[in-house]
Parts: structure tokens; sequence; C-alpha cells
């Protein structure tokens, strides 16, 4: 007798096939095909911003196809980091993410839904900059170890620091100079840079907290002084600065904010490690050095994990948003 395949046994076996299909490299041998969403959680001008426009330039030019920067702005970029966890995993819909949303976020806001770990395909760092601890000019201050005299003899709450935000990359480098120097200055956030520069140069403001991309205009501009940058060593985009480490007392301050390119979760491995590869090779060139350090930002090193990199800066600022005491909302 012959036998007959039952239906609903052949649609599986179909559907096993696509799967494989799909699977296989072959499946994603054209990718890509057409133009790639490069999604951005901010507005435009800001520092994540312009590194996705410059590293947009570059992937286009590897993958062939046009590298499109969609700004999608709101809830200190989390909206645009939820729009591209949700996105069809194909590789079309990419994040140029920051520590904000990939890392800060989720500690501090308890309306964020998306696992940055689990959502995510991570595919690379891109850059990082350091962060700059300025002095208004009123202050008299000029150096890291006089800022450090000055608060030591201070009582807690007479001197303030600004930053952009509550729960910001700026406000927890404020929060781990005050750790690590054994000093109590008070957080003072504002909505955005612009209005905490101008209460820095007026003197109603007498520190801030400021992205170096951001901060260096101010100082090369005689309005503010540059008291040292948070990462260990000197920026090679500014090395006139000294880093804060340098300064007794303020040895362990390291930190800084960082971009990197991801997928949704689930990114076929074929589409993944073109783009890895893409990223590799941005990373090795020249032009794009050169572009990004004139933005304020340093590469990232070749073959830098991404995941790794993540889990132990999660762990440092999650240990600065304890030490703030910082709650979820």
């Amino acid at each position: 007798m012959k036998s007959v395949l039952h239906p609903l046994r052949g649609a599986l076996a179909a559907l096993c096939a696509t799967a494989a299909l799909a699977a296989s490299p072959s499946a994603h041998a054209d990718y890509p095909d057409r133009a790639i969403s490069l999604v951005v959680g901010y507005p435009a001008g800001g520092s994540v911003d312009l590194t996705a426009r410059l590293f947009g330039e570059e992937l286009a030019k590897r993958l062939g196809q046009s590298v499109v920067v969609e700004n999608v702005g709101g809830a200190g970029g989390t909206i645009g980091a939820q729009r591209v966890a949700r996105a069809a995993p194909d590789g079309y819909t990419l994040l140029l993410g920051s520590t904000n949303e990939m890392v800060i976020a989720r500690m501090i806001n308890s309306a964020v839904k998306y696992d940055s770990v689990k959502d995510f395909s991570a595919l690379g760092v891109i850059a990082s900059q350091p962060m700059l601890l300025a002095a208004s000019k009123n202050s008299g201050v000029k150096t890291a170890a006089e800022y450090l005299q000055k608060l030591r003899g201070a009582a807690p709450g007479s001197f303030n620091y600004g930053s952009s935000g509550v729960g910001t990359a700026l406000h927890l480098a404020g929060e781990m100079i005050n750790q690590s120097t054994g000093t109590r200055a008070e957080h003072v956030p504002y909505r955005g840079v612009a209005p905490l520069v101008t209460d820095l140069m007026s003197g109603q403001l007498d520190y801030g907290m400021l992205v170096l991309s951001s901060g260096l205009p101010q100082v090369r501009g005689d309005k503010v002084v540059a008291l040292g940058v948070t990462e260990k060593t000197r920026s090679p985009v500014a090395p006139d600065l000294p880093a804060l480490a340098e300064t007794p007392g303020f040895e362990s301050v390291d930190i800084s904010v960082w971009f990197a390119l991801y997928g949704p979760a689930g990114l076929p491995e074929p589409v993944a490690a073109k783009l890895r590869t893409a990223l590799a090779e941005t990373l090795k060139s020249e032009q794009f050095r050169a572009k990004m350090q004139e933005a304020g930002g340093v590469l990232a090193q070749p073959g830098l994990d991404p995941v790794a990199y993540q889990a132990a800066e999660t762990a440092k600022y999650g240990a600065l948003v304890k030490a703030a005491k910082i709650e979820a909302q």
C-alpha cells in the first residue's frame, strides 16, 4: 500500500526546511540588498548622533548600501532602543547605543521594559570619550588639587555640581568623584547641557560635569576652567588637559561615555558576522579615527568583546547608582 504523508506532518516538514534554509549562510548571502536604518535615541546634534553619522558613512562604504541615521529621541534614549529591540532581526534596523540607554536606564527607570543584554545582539564597541570636571571662573579654583582642598575643608552641601540629568553618565561621574575623594558636592540636575553651561559661566553653579566634546569649546574659549578628564589617562583629543587620576585623591576616578553597535536579539549569524567585519575594518581606518578624534571620541580597540565590556560597565555604574542612593522610579 502506498503511504501518504499526513498534511500536518507535511506542513511541519516544509516549515523546518524553510527554517533551515533561513539559517544557512546562503540565505543571507545578499545582505544587505537595501538601505539600513541606524537608530539614534536622541535628537540630532549630540555626541551620539554625531558618532552615528560618522560611523554610518563608513558602514555604508563597507556594506555597499545606504545607511540612514534615524533620530528617535525621548526618555533618555530608551524609546529608540525599544524600537530596535522590537524590530525584525534581519539586520536592516540597528542601534547606535550609548551608556545611558544600554546600561544605566533600567537601573533607575522601572518603565524601561527591554533587557539590554537579552533583547539585543551586541556587535561591537565603536568609541568612547571622557567626561570633564569643569569649574566656574568665579570659584577661584584652577586645579583638581585646589578643588579637593576647598571641598575637604567645607561642610557637606556647601558646593554643588551640575549634570544633564538624574541618572545620566555625567551625574554618576560626579558621584564617582564624590565617592573617590571622600568629598560631597551636591548634585544639581539640568535639562540638557546648554542651561548647565550658562549657569557655570555666570557663577550660579560651582562645578559642572560635561562630556569632553561639549566642554572643550567652553574651555578653549576661556569661559570655564578645566580641572581634569575622567578617564585614567589623558585624552589624545586634548592632551594638555590633565586626567583627574593624576592628582592624589582622585586615583580611582576612571569613567567614560561610550558608543556601540547593536541589532535586535536573534540576528542571523551570517548577518552579524558581516556587520562585525565592517565595524572592525572601520576601527582600523585612520580617516575615521581622525574624524572621531575631532568630534572628541577615541576609537575602541578592534576585537574588544562588547558583551564583556558592557557587563563590566554595568557593574561599575550599578555600584555608583547604589552609592548615590538613586532608586528606580
